[in-house]
């Protein structure tokens, strides 16, 4: 088995001059993804996530014809030899009693992806955008994605907006069929401790994944895998733990850093306080935080956690450490070549020749999670406090 790093949920902000997802930045193009994935961050899987819109999967045939893109055995598809794509929707489903969810659906080729692409336009408005409304239940999405060998993910499970803990349902089985629930992605705000207090998750692999709308922000969360191969078979046998594949560490954020940890004010943005009605502003409008829902979800006080589930380390990425600038950030990657390479190989002694040592310690700091969060709240990301 090799160790190979995985974000499975990246974005393409435009595709062939069109938008593709609304809220992405425009440079987040396939191309740029794929190369800044490989060169800058240094991970070794990637799932794009609009990779079943129509113009993404033009863009893709077009780098398989120009030999950038070519087949992985197994499943996936390589690039240049550096990273495994593998190419998945974001589909947004509405809840049994309110509210909507988003489910990740990846598959193991183009042809299989094009082919659920001409299914979703069936059920879809415009298939064209990502993340939109389909006109079934999530159940038929299910299913629609058995048929077709694919990967059927929660994601960011626990969000207020869109996460089907947090805007729809308190059980699973509420909305899903659990049996068809390949993998449960976390989100930004949640971590192993505060979803390990819900019982019906022992069973289910957990993903920490970025949902990326810019380049900065990939494997921003990320997952380390032990793999035979980077395919797309062998990634789904890691998800369910067989023939020794699998999942090693979940590497994310602080929850705190999350911009939906804690409730707040939906009109002011003032921190709710637990069991209030009302807002000093006079509004009853609230965004219910992560936290706070899963206080009102979880079976468990504690967390219990099966033996099957890996480490969760705290991290913050470059980009978050204050005084970190962009021309220090140039200067490691001058010598260390990628993020991944810079949290997980480089010396405290290497990183202070770079960057002189009281940076060096506030990076440390950040890569093993030894730091104090000022809460995020309302759609506001939390603030790191370093040394």
């Amino acid at each position: 088995m090799r160790t190979f790093y995985a974000d499975f949920h990246v974005h393409i902000g435009r595709a062939r001059g069109r938008p593709v997802k609304m809220a992405a930045a425009h440079s987040l193009t396939l191309a740029n993804l794929l190369q800044h994935a490989a060169d800058r961050k240094g991970i070794d899987l990637v799932t794009v996530i609009d990779g079943v819109c129509p113009p993404v999967q033009l863009e893709v045939k077009q780098l398989l014809q120009a030999g950038d893109l070519a087949y992985q055995p197994g499943g996936g598809l390589r690039y240049r030899d550096r990273l495994t794509v593998i190419l998945g929707a974001e589909v947004e489903v509405a809840g049994p009693d309110g509210g909507a969810a988003h489910f990740g659906c990846w598959f193991a080729d183009l042809e299989t992806a094009r082919d659920f692409a001409d299914w979703l336009a069936t059920v879809q408005k415009n298939p064209h955008l990502s993340s939109q409304r389909a006109r079934v239940r999530a159940f038929e999405l299910q299913e629609q994605v058995v048929k077709r060998d694919g990967v059927f993910i929660i994601h960011h499970a626990f969000t207020p907006h869109k996460g089907m803990y947090g805007n729809c349902v308190r059980r699973m089985r509420e909305m899903v069929n659990p049996a068809w629930v390949d993998a449960v992605e976390l989100g930004l705000s949640a971590d192993t401790e505060m979803a390990d207090c819900l019982d019906e998750l022992a069973a289910f692999t957990f993903l920490t994944n970025s949902d990326a709308h810019s380049l900065p922000k990939i494997a921003r969360e990320y997952n380390r895998l032990e793999l035979a191969t980077p395919s797309f078979a062998a990634v789904r046998d890691a998800l369910h733990r067989r023939r020794r594949h699998r999942v090693a560490a979940n590497y994310g954020l602080l929850p705190a850093l999350g911009k939906y940890h804690r409730s707040a004010c939906k009109r002011c943005g003032r921190p709710w306080a637990p069991g209030a009605e009302r807002c000093a502003c006079g509004s009853d409008k609230v965004v219910l935080g992560v936290y706070d829902r899963l206080l009102q979800v979880r079976d468990r006080v504690e967390p219990v956690h099966p033996k099957h589930r890996p480490p969760y380390v705290h991290q913050v990425p470059l980009e978050f450490i204050p005084g970190l600038g962009p021309a220090s950030r140039e200067r490691l990657f001058a010598a260390f070549g990628t993020e991944m390479a810079i949290l997980h190989q480089a010396s405290l002694e290497q990183l202070e020749e770079v960057v002189g040592g009281e940076m060096a310690r506030r990076i440390d700091a950040a890569r093993r999670g030894q730091t104090r969060v000022l809460p995020g709240r309302g759609g506001i990301y939390g603030k790191l406090v370093l040394p």
